[in-house]
């Protein structure tokens, strides 16, 4: 039997993968507020879909980071995984996975962001800060709510992640 594989249960194929970056700033919290047109305003953490030419999860990080920031960040450390069903562009469906990385934002420089979001925007992508804690989280609606809920519930374990005693 596969090791993934249990009697009586079933495995939903995972159609799309995400790398997203809890970045943190000093003691603040770098997310990107959506506007899209007849929807109320929404926060998200950098990041975006694992491409076939990315290496692997940790270099679509990376590039992400640059794109949606022109940005790069240090001591990136899973932090959060989230799975929600998903439909693929091509019909499938399944599950998407977003691998979620705690990490320093070393440099950023928005003029060198580019990308789809920036190249062609459904909406506004406006960079941001809120402080890394409770009442700062609270002032934004951060989504998915699973990572709001996750932030909320382990600020010190996330800082902690960062520590010198766990790289």
């Amino acid at each position: 039997m596969p090791p993934d594989t249990h009697p009586g249960t079933t495995t939903r194929p995972v159609v799309k993968r995400t790398a997203r970056a809890i970045v943190l700033d000093g003691d603040r919290l770098v997310l990107i507020k959506r506007t899209k047109p007849g929807l109320a305003p929404y926060w998200v953490t950098p990041g975006g879909g694992v491409d076939e030419e990315d290496a692997n999860v940790l270099s679509a990080l990376h590039r992400e980071i640059d794109e949606e920031l022109g940005g790069k960040i240090t001591d990136a450390v899973p932090a959060f995984v989230d799975t929600t069903e998903h439909i693929a562009e091509d019909g499938s469906h399944g599950v998407k996975v977003s691998y979620f990385f705690v990490c320093r934002l070393e440099s950023m420089d928005p003029a060198q962001r580019h990308g789809p979001e920036i190249e062609a925007p459904c909406g506004d992508y406006e960079i941001v800060r809120v402080p890394f804690s409770r009442m700062g989280l609270a002032s934004v609606d951060i989504v998915p709510l699973t990572l709001r809920h996750y932030l909320d519930a382990n600020i010190e374990g996330v800082l902690g992640l960062l520590g010198p005693d766990l790289r």
